[in-house]
């Protein structure tokens, strides 16, 4: 049987809790900030009115400068600056942009020199739209398209040679070509230093071979053929300085050409011969002698054919050291030693195999040492 629950509620009874003090002095603080008047100078009172807070909307671009800012110390413009809708900043430089269309050469312009418009359509579709790009791929590669026989590319090659120049120029028409590159910063300064290069013994012996007899240099000009993009005339203008040349002189005593494939790298020196026939040289400078082989011959099966024709190549660099009495100074590349062992520090070794070892006289590696030192084998 259920017992009725006797005992007492525990529930306290529903009292109305009178505020605070403290409570009374917030509502009495709102009430009066809400009706808060000012005084005026004819006595009337006013409520007073809440401004809006202001804030600096960005420029817009009717609002940005016309002028331009005066340009830099170099002879570099500098980039205007404008406004998008949004208040980012932009940076366009209309000169520049045009300058960059026009440093390299469409493929279209093939046409004009009596190229067939289906050949020029079938370089197109093989991935190839200026004239630049066709240098840059040997007659091997460019046969192997569909639709163009070796008779076709050799022509195709010779009308490209004719809209670009491909030969050599001065160290200081390279100067000013260069003073076009863009350099993007990395947004450190001692990274961009880092990345700025340092001075190489191919540079030096540039500005060296220029010195006096009674100084042990070889008063004469220079040719440089370079594979890999690393001639920086730049760097050329404190070695002179150093050895108290005029830049602009020694520049203009440099002859720089790039190369692109090992056939154009032929070709230059083939070309060269005729340049030293009737100017006086006194070094010939290939860096690097190997890169564009390795590019152009790849794997076991193209072994053999490549050192055949690297040793065509330095065959004919010896003749031409023989015949003008000029030094040759080529730079190799280093690769892993797979057979090296466990036991050596530094397992590498050049490049070229015996074919290379060979045709050389004194052969130097450099390698990096403690700090800013490099040991010399």
């Amino acid at each position: 049987m259920k017992r009725p629950n006797t005992a007492p509620s525990r529930r306290r009874p529903n009292r109305k809790t009178s505020p605070s003090s403290f409570q009374k002095a917030q509502v009495a603080h709102r009430r009066s900030r809400s009706n808060r008047t000012v005084h005026t100078r004819n006595g009337a009172t006013q409520p007073l009115r809440r401004l809006p807070l202001l804030l600096p909307s960005p420029p817009s671009p009717r609002s940005a400068p016309t002028t331009s800012p005066p340009p830099p110390t170099g002879g570099q413009m500098a980039p205007s600056k404008q406004y998008s809708e949004g208040g980012q900043l932009q940076l366009m430089d209309a000169e520049r942009i045009e300058e960059e269309e026009e440093c390299f050469e469409s493929i279209d312009k093939l046409i004009s020199q009596g190229i067939n418009s289906g050949d020029v359509k079938k370089l197109q579709d093989a991935g190839i739209y200026t004239c630049n790009g066709l240098m840059m791929h040997t007659k091997k590669s460019l046969t192997g398209i569909k639709g163009l026989s070796e008779a076709k590319v050799d022509k195709i090659c010779e009308a490209a040679e004719k809209l670009l120049s491909q030969g050599f120029i001065t160290g200081s028409d390279l100067l000013i070509k260069r003073k076009s590159v863009v350099r993007i910063t990395t947004g450190s300064q001692a990274l961009d230093k880092l990345l700025g290069g340092k001075t190489q013994l191919a540079h030096t012996l540039c500005v060296s071979t220029q010195l006096p007899i009674h100084m042990h240099g070889g008063n004469r000009k220079v040719a440089y053929i370079d594979t890999e993009g690393t001639f920086r005339p730049e760097r050329i203008v404190p070695i002179a300085e150093r050895f108290g040349m005029d830049a602009n002189a020694v520049l203009d005593n440099i002859i720089y050409a790039r190369a692109y494939t090992y056939e154009h790298q032929y070709n230059l020196l083939l070309g060269l011969a005729a340049k030293m026939a009737e100017e006086p040289f006194r070094l010939l400078i290939v860096d690097s002698v190997i890169s564009l082989f390795r590019v152009d011959f790849s794997g076991r099966g193209e072994l053999a054919e490549r050192q055949q024709k690297l040793a065509q190549m330095l065959s004919h660099l010896t003749k031409i050291a023989e015949e003008f009495n000029v030094a040759v100074y080529i730079t190799n590349q280093v690769i892993a030693d797979p057979g090296g062992g466990m036991f050596i520090t530094d397992p590498k070794k050049p490049a070229g195999g015996h074919v290379l070892a060979h045709a050389a006289t004194i052969r130097l590696m450099l390698r990096k040492g403690k700090g800013e030192q490099r040991d010399v084998i």
